[in-house]
């Protein structure tokens, strides 16, 4: 039986939508809800247009309570049955309860080679530090930021002149092609990191 993939988003949902294209025929993980906490994330209608289940779980009437906001989030995804959870772009930091239910069952894509540049500004940071390369890495989630084994990167050298624009746009779809691959290695239970290009 297919694996039941949620994916949680905030924004466009590119990476959401390159696995999402990812998961037919044999992969055996199928989607079956995106979930985002802004309602104007153009990714859920991306989601929708895919006939994927599109629902926002919006942060912001929560304020500052993050385990309230996650129990509503918690609450919205036990519909859906979900077996693991794949952050794509989900811009809020979860907390040690909620990722505690989902150990070892939860990825997520960050714009770094980790364990270099947790957290954000990623790109402007490696320009800044003058290194060769940067890329990204799909780690499993840990209740630190980031943090978690590394499952796969990709790597891009950084050219002179590179903007973090520049960078990030030629990262992107490198991100495309590594997250669907550890997926799909992952949920057949193959943890051995994968290496792009």
């Amino acid at each position: 039986m297919s694996k039941r993939v949620a994916i949680l988003i905030s924004g466009g949902g590119s990476n959401m939508v390159a696995l999402a294209r990812s998961m037919h025929g044999d992969h055996p993980a199928r989607p079956c809800v995106v979930v985002s906490n802004r309602p104007d994330a153009t990714g859920l209608e991306r989601a929708a247009a895919m006939g994927i289940p599109a629902i926002c779980v919006d942060h912001r009437p929560f304020a500052a309570d993050r385990p309230a906001f996650e129990d509503a989030l918690q609450t919205a995804l036990a519909g859906y049955a979900p077996d693991m959870i794949c952050l794509a772009g989900f811009m809020r930091v979860l907390t040690a309860g909620f990722v505690g239910q989902w150990a070892g069952r939860m990825l997520n894509i960050h714009p770094s080679l980790l364990p270099k540049y947790k957290g954000l500004n990623t790109h402007a940071r490696a320009i800044e530090a003058g290194d060769a390369e940067a890329g990204c890495s799909v780690h499993e989630v840990t209740p630190a930021l980031d943090d978690g084994p590394v499952l796969g990167q990709a790597r891009v050298p950084i050219e002179p002149g590179d903007t973090p624009e520049r960078l990030a746009a030629r990262i992107l779809p490198l991100e495309h092609q590594l997250y669907p691959e550890v997926l799909r290695r992952f949920v057949a239970g193959d943890r051995r990191p994968v290496r792009l290009p």
